[in-house]
């Protein structure tokens, strides 16, 4: 992979926004959107990945938080929930809620674990009283995981979700999100 110049990439933002709890997202899709966009960091641009089945969209804001990475060598997914979408490129300040612990087919059927953090945004009207995933209602909870099993079978994949947690294990994925980046990037 090509340098990526750390003094402007979106990948090197501080995770957590300053003096807060809050962390920081860059969205990639937002809700609604047939369209899935994709950080490029070698040119610094957002490009599109692909599009989704007709009648098919985002049913939240869908972006990556910065200065992490996941198994798959990406920074860690994360779907935000907020009282209107925003745009590609903008940065959310978040709270992390929850994860659907997750796993999906890769290269030659094996299976890698692909975790899907879930935040609120942080100034939310709409969800300004939600603190975990499970103080969602339960029919948003299967749509997100409908979307999620959809999405990755329309592209030949695999989704399965092991289980949903609370804020504390997802914090926990990030942290160990924060450690592999720094491991790899320092």
């Amino acid at each position: 992979m090509a340098e990526i110049p750390k003094y402007r990439s979106l990948l090197f933002m501080e995770t957590f926004e300053e003096d807060s709890d809050n962390l920081n997202v860059i969205i990639e899709t937002p809700k609604g959107s047939r369209n899935k966009y994709k950080y490029a960091p070698t040119l610094d641009v957002f490009k599109l990945d692909g599009s989704l089945q007709a009648g098919a969209s985002f049913p939240f804001d869908f972006g990556f938080i910065p200065s992490t990475e996941g198994e798959d060598g990406d920074p860690l997914d994360i779907l935000v929930l907020m009282d209107q979408s925003a745009y590609t490129g903008c940065l959310v300040p978040v709270r992390l809620i929850g994860v659907i612990e997750a796993k999906q087919s890769a290269k030659k059927g094996k299976f890698e674990r692909n975790d899907r953090l879930i935040a609120v945004f942080a100034k939310s009207h709409i969800y300004n009283d939600i603190r975990s995933l499970q103080q969602l209602n339960k029919s948003t909870l299967e749509e997100i995981q409908f979307f999620f099993e959809t999405y990755n079978r329309y592209k030949g994949k695999e989704f399965k979700a092991l289980g949903q947690y609370g804020p504390k294990q997802a914090l926990k994925l990030v942290k160990q999100g924060i450690k592999l980046f720094k491991e790899n990037n320092s």
